[in-house]
């Protein structure tokens, strides 16, 4: 189903580069989320204050509730993890809700997009675990005993190609199904406001979704630290 109107997508096509607006949508609002992100943080960076703005206080919110939250998690060990998490948390937030303004598209409705936020997790998980464990981080995949190898392996493997699939479809889904309920309302009854409850419970789901992933990465994070048992 495709969206009935994307004005970035239209912009492209004024610039005679519509073929592969139409064709990668995810990319381009992708391109976006990352500029809109950017100037924020340079914004939040250059007012920097002994007696914070209102957007110093903003920002320091979500930063710290988000590092307090992982250091519950993770323990002080873990803190150095906290400029990836967060930023998985905040691009994944921002994706979704991206997909409320008329005219846009959430990246995050792209299995092409989720796919890459779960890749780069998964793989950081077992840097994280052989930087902290070396050689040794074979244990995790090997089982307590050694003639369990032959069955333990196979499902340890299986388990973390899962992950991928798991935080991939998982956002995917609920993103791209929110996505087709819209467009659908919005065809039918777009002019008496049916769609209205439905953009309203989107930015929950988005909210959701969002820490979702991040508790999920913070959670692979952890176990990669932690000794094999």
């Amino acid at each position: 189903m495709e969206h009935p109107y994307l004005f970035l997508v239209k912009l492209f096509e004024l610039i005679g580069l519509g073929h592969f607006a139409h064709a990668y949508p995810q990319v381009i609002y992708t391109w976006f989320v990352m500029l809109l992100l950017i100037l924020a943080g340079a914004a939040a960076g250059k007012s920097l204050s002994m007696v914070p703005t209102k957007m110093q206080n903003f920002f320091e919110l979500i930063v710290s509730g988000i590092e307090d939250f992982m250091v519950s998690i993770t323990g002080e060990e873990g803190r150095w993890l906290f400029p990836i998490v967060a930023t998985v948390f905040i691009y994944i937030l921002t994706c979704n809700l991206i997909g409320l303004v008329p005219g846009f598209f959430p990246p995050t409705a792209s299995l092409n997009t989720t796919a890459s936020c779960a890749l780069v997790v998964v793989v950081f998980t077992h840097v994280i675990g052989i930087k902290y464990h070396g050689v040794k981080y074979i244990k995790h995949f090997m089982g307590p005993v050694w003639w369990m190898i032959p069955i333990i392996l196979p499902i340890e493997l299986i388990g973390h190609v899962a992950r991928i699939l798991s935080l991939s479809f998982r956002l995917f889904g609920n993103m791209m199904g929110h996505e087709l309920v819209l467009g659908i309302l919005f065809a039918l009854a777009g002019a008496f406001f049916a769609p209205l409850p439905i953009m309203a419970l989107g930015i929950f789901v988005a909210l959701v979704q969002a820490f979702v992933f991040f508790l999920l990465s913070v959670m692979y994070f952890t176990g990669a630290m932690e000794h094999a048992h």
